[in-house]
């Protein structure tokens, strides 16, 4: 019996390890092209390990195009949808979880309902809206229709009816009320929660592609991941400026999601158990 626990765990361990490595090879591929010469870059077989490294190549990316104006599009984007989104997403979730109102249950299922739709779908419907608006090329396009999340109201609404009615009805009778019961109580004991869906609503904001591709048509109002197609002209794609690229734009979220992982965990394990 023991030994085939000790078999179990070691092809357990096997198979985490495979996985791992799957998982990190992409990285591992974008950093060394990151670092090789133009005909390493392209070169058949694959060269692994490039010799010498070339740390000029993120130099030399930089300057291809105007990274600090994407960085900084690509910071206030992220951060008004993040704040926003929390805050609609609070709202909606205390409103659906504690209070009552006529409708309440069909709403709340026409919100879930919108889950089932593909986003793109939504594109056209929403750039021709935007168009209308003459917000093309503006942060309101860019901004606004992320502004709130049926995801993140479900998640929340989930978090907060986990807490005992009990501690409701005892604030209630103290006099507190329904907004002073939701900031003073709720919020900071739906912590864990709110910072997985604020992490999660970071990470998608900072990688979001098609849509600043298609609201934006100036350079200024480019953000990063979009600004990356100045590594691909006519002429063919600059492969290890690109992943030199690559790498800057995705350094900011890795280190922000290794910071902040065990807030993901700690949010997923406690959303939907009553307690």
């Amino acid at each position: 019996m023991q030994n085939q626990t000790h078999k179990k765990f070691i092809f357990t361990h096997i198979l985490l390890f495979i996985g791992g490595l799957t998982m990190i090879l992409p990285f591992y591929w974008m950093i060394a092209t990151s670092l090789k010469s133009p005909a390493e870059a392209v070169a058949m077989p694959p060269v692994w390990l490039p010799m010498p490294p070339r740390i000029l190549n993120y130099f030399r990316a930089l300057q291809v195009a105007p990274f600090g104006r994407y960085f900084m599009n690509s910071l206030i984007v992220t951060s008004l949808c993040t704040l926003g989104e929390t805050i609609t997403s609070i709202l909606g979730a205390f409103a659906f979880a504690r209070l009552n109102f006529k409708g309440k249950n069909f709403l709340f299922t026409a919100i879930l309902a919108t889950m089932m739709v593909p986003g793109e779908l939504l594109i056209i419907p929403n750039f021709v809206t935007l168009s209308k608006l003459n917000w093309i090329n503006t942060y309101m396009a860019l901004i606004v229709p992320w502004l709130a999340s049926a995801f993140s109201v479900f998640q929340l609404k989930q978090r907060f009816e986990s807490i005992s009615d009990e501690l409701y009805y005892s604030a209630k009778i103290d006099g507190c009320s329904d907004f002073n019961f939701l900031w003073q109580i709720l919020v900071p004991m739906s912590q864990s929660s709110i910072i997985t869906m604020i992490i999660l609503k970071v990470i998608a904001s900072w990688n979001d592609f098609m849509w600043p591709l298609l609201v934006t048509n100036e350079q200024d109002m480019r953000t990063l991941p979009v600004g990356l197609q100045a590594f691909t002209t006519e002429s063919g794609t600059n492969f290890e400026l690109l992943m030199a690229a690559s790498a800057l734009v995705i350094l900011p979220m890795v280190i922000f999601y290794l910071i902040f992982q065990k807030y993901i965990v700690r949010g997923i394990s406690t959303t939907g158990t009553k307690g």
